[in-house]
């Protein structure tokens, strides 16, 4: 696989995300549905959603994982939550290190909800490439 980032202004580089990511020769792309904080015998989380993002992000590694993938392959990855504000004043020192721990450059779109199933209140849906 080569990939590509493009992200054409300066302000780019302060986001969790780039504007656009082209990939060439992929072996393969995965498109992840939604992952929340359930547990692995389906109970929804009511926990506050920085502990839920934790969750979250863990059902997606271990999804990603076991298809045989990596999260560095990450090219989109999208937010769901039912507060933006909450979750970029709990979650950011959360999500922004795991980015970082994967060197994830991904597209991507944060999108304030209504409500998400039961108590949950943050959903991420990737596309992984390798």
């Amino acid at each position: 696989m080569e990939k590509r980032t493009v992200d054409p202004w300066p302000w780019g580089q302060y986001s969790n995300s780039v504007q656009a990511v082209e990939i060439k020769q992929p072996a393969g792309t995965l498109y992840c549905s939604g992952q929340v904080a359930i547990s692995a015998e389906g109970q929804p989380s009511t926990a506050d959603m920085r502990t839920q993002l934790q969750q979250t992000i863990q059902n997606l590694e271990q999804l990603i994982s076991e298809a045989g993938y990596e999260c560095a392959g990450i090219v989109r990855l999208n937010v769901y939550t039912t507060s933006v504000q909450e979750f970029f004043s709990t979650c950011m020192d959360v999500y922004g290190p795991w980015l970082a721990k994967h060197g994830i450059k991904q597209a991507a779109t944060l999108l304030e909800v209504k409500g998400l199933f039961a108590s949950l209140t943050v959903e991420l849906e990737a596309t992984v490439v390798k």
